[in-house]
């Protein structure tokens, strides 16, 4: 922390300059076991060690250098008379003083230990303050507890041995004392054989058990025999010296089977002895069933708001697709009309095109909310990435918006879906372009991090980690917002200016990956959005390969199409005979089965659509691996959950809607891998 400040303008100056005293002062804290501060110079700049870490809570990202009446300005009132007596020669101590704290753990109540003294110079003069400080919580509390045990087991010892002694005094004694308690209590010697309870023990022992318990009786033989073996355990236990508490169930199961809270205390005779134990029952399953029922309530609300939800993401994509769909219809109608000029008909034809390209990318924001989306993940480096886009970040957020790039020195490696990621920094890009009104500072930040911080209820993730950290100088979000941000549909623009996906997007594709996106923002100051993704080594990163740009002739390529959908088989056959293929049409797995069954040396490709009855189209291409090794397969899908789940099995995978292009290009691809493995495999010797 001490390097990571930047000590420009500090009253001490850069730790270059500082004085040997100070420096000599401030390692002996560093280095020190104990929980140490080291308050200098005339201002009290605060300086601790590693130690002292819980103590400081949320102050502990500013704390280090500070004045120590800004850092504990809530306490300063009580800690300045110590400061100032302490500073004048009178060093103090306190031993478990009380200290309500905002540390680590939250606002709660804590003990401490404390010593003040001086840190002088040459000449005799003060110069700072060691604080030893340690956390006394723990021992407090369990001397606490501890006196409280002692208590009790002193005076449940003291009523046995009076039973010994005066048989009247301790009867009168044990019910004063222990037949007042409702809940059973049960004592027993070393032999298991119950010493004396009380009125509760002997009305809950009949109720459960339906017969009646006596001093002297085997307690063992009294349950069935599987819980007489648990029970014995416990006995056995506390008859062993141990102190504890459990929860469990006791009782003949056709009659009534409670669970118990159950504390059991070993009893000592005067030279300390073990000479048996008690057990303090609560029956607790009136309150397991009200937390059941609770948990039930809650479920429903659940249950209830995820369909709130679901209406919400119904009603949004039926707008957006009902206005894509619009301009479609419109468009085709359009060009029905006879005498229609060229340059409208291509003005027409490109809508349709675009439209469809916006319906595609719809689509695809939510599956990656849902994470069903099927990404395919390749290793590259997340900075080289950002370096790439940044010329874009430039296009899309306008030239009165400055883009600062922070990028390591090191590779910083992920494994993602290329794709979803170049979208992911767009659209939080464009976020915070819209959130600075077009005017401000963006920055870019990329590291590698050991962990994700809590966030929406859930801890911090330990692990290797690629931050990817986008921070604008706008409007900031309203505390009343930020947990809605990430929601579908849910957007602060106006109509027209925003789907309401951007946002949703990054959510879902950092989820699916292995990773989370977290947002911190100041309203007035701006908003940091950050993605997480796991963190994989460098030297397994892909080299992109540029896809090829235009439509590839078939030169005869014969092509088995599966499809079970008539109007998109027809096309797929229609297009691919255009490209110069030579397709044939199977309307279902079976089909295309029987087809390779008369000779699969007819074709060079298969390709299958995903989600068909029967036998799916992973089933289909496995089948065909088993088959028929070495003939290619390529699938098509505009969703599968099973995808989306568990990836393309090591298939090429083509999302629809699909243009020509895109098809001709896979087609090319995997039907020319293939043709090279097989020259190479007729080369080998």
């Amino acid at each position: 922390m001490i390097r990571a400040r930047d000590w420009t303008g500090h009253p001490l100056g850069r730790p270059e300059i500082w004085p040997v005293a100070f420096k000599t002062a401030l390692s002996l804290v560093l280095n020190s076991p104990e929980s140490m501060i080291l308050a200098w110079g005339p201002d009290l700049s605060f300086f601790f060690n590693d130690t002292y870490f819980p103590l400081l809570g949320p102050r502990l990202s500013w704390a280090m250098g500070e004045r120590f009446d800004k850092v504990w300005a809530d306490g300063w009132e009580q800690a300045k008379p110590i400061i100032d007596e302490a500073l004048a020669g009178r060093p103090r101590r306190f031993v478990d003083l009380p200290w309500t704290l905002d540390t680590d753990r939250g606002l709660r109540e804590t003990w401490w230990s404390f010593s003040y003294s001086r840190v002088l110079d040459a000449n005799g003069a003060a110069e700072g303050l060691f604080i030893f400080t340690n956390e006394t919580t723990q021992r407090v509390q369990g001397d606490a507890a501890l006196r409280r045990s002692q208590d009790e087991l002193a005076s449940l010892n003291a009523a046995l041995e009076r039973q010994v002694e005066e048989r009247t005094k301790e009867l009168r004694l044990y019910r004063d004392i222990v037949q007042s308690d409702t809940s059973p209590i049960l004592a027993f010697d070393t032999s298991h054989r119950p010493i004396g309870f009380n009125r509760a023990h002997h009305a809950d022992f009949l109720r459960v058990m339906g017969h009646a318990q006596q001093v002297g009786d085997d307690l063992l033989d009294q349950l069935p025999p599987e819980q007489a073996v648990v029970l014995k355990g416990l006995m056995d236990r506390a008859l062993a010296g141990e102190t504890f508490s459990v929860v469990e169930a006791f009782g003949d199961v056709e009659r009534s089977k409670p669970t118990w809270e159950i504390s059991y205390t070993p009893l000592r005779d005067e030279g300390g002895q073990i000479i048996g134990a008690f057990h303090h029952a609560r029956d607790i399953s009136a309150r397991l069933r009200a937390e059941r029922e609770l948990d039930a309530v809650q479920e429903q609300l659940r249950q209830s708001q995820k369909m709130e939800a679901m209406g919400q993401l119904t009603g949004g994509v039926a707008h957006d697709f009902n206005n894509l769909l619009t301009v479609i219809k419109s468009s085709t109608d359009l060009l029905k009309r006879s005498n229609i000029a060229e340059d409208r008909r291509a003005r027409y034809v490109t809508a349709i095109s675009d439209t469809v390209d916006r319906a595609a990318k719809l689509t695809n924001q939510l599956l990656a909310f849902a994470r069903r989306q099927a990404l395919r993940p390749e290793v590259f480096a997340a900075d080289d990435s950002v370096r790439a886009l940044s010329d874009m970040v430039r296009t899309l957020t306008g030239s009165r918006i400055e883009i600062v790039t922070d990028l390591p020195e090191q590779m910083c490696c992920v494994n993602a879906d290329t794709s979803q990621f170049d979208t992911a920094l767009v659209n939080m890009a464009v976020n915070a372009r819209d959130a600075m009104d077009g005017e401000g500072r963006l920055t870019i930040r990329v590291r590698s991090v050991d962990h994700i911080p809590g966030a929406r209820g859930h801890g911090a993730i330990r692990g290797a980690f690629v931050a990817v950290a986008i921070s604008d100088t706008g409007t900031g979000i309203p505390d009343a917002l930020r947990d809605q941000i990430f929601e579908p549909f849910f957007t602060t623009k106006g109509v027209g200016h925003g789907t309401g996906l951007g946002l949703s997007q990054v959510f879902g594709f950092a989820k699916q990956s292995g990773g989370d996106v977290l947002v911190s923002s100041q309203v007035g100051h701006g908003t940091t959005f950050t993605l997480y993704l796991p963190e994989v080594s460098g030297a397994e990163q892909a080299t992109r390969k540029e896809d090829p740009g235009a439509p590839m002739d078939g030169h005869g390529t014969r092509v088995l199409v599966v499809e079970d959908n008539a109007d998109v088989g027809t096309f797929a056959v229609q297009t691919l005979s255009d490209l110069g293929y030579v397709p044939v049409l199977a309307n279902n797995a079976a089909e295309a089965l029987a087809e390779l069954a008369k000779d699969a040396g007819r074709f060079d490709v298969v390709f299958s659509d995903v989600v068909m009855p029967g036998m799916s189209g992973i089933e289909l291409g496995q089948e065909i691996r088993r088959l028929y090794d070495g003939l290619p397969v390529l699938l098509a899908s505009g969703y599968s959950h099973v995808l989306a789940r568990n990836g393309t099995y090591g298939f090429e995978l083509l999302h629809k809607p699909y243009s020509v292009e895109q098809l001709s290009r896979l087609l090319r691809k995997v039907s020319t891998r293939q043709h090279r493995r097989r020259t190479i495999g007729d080369a080998a010797p």
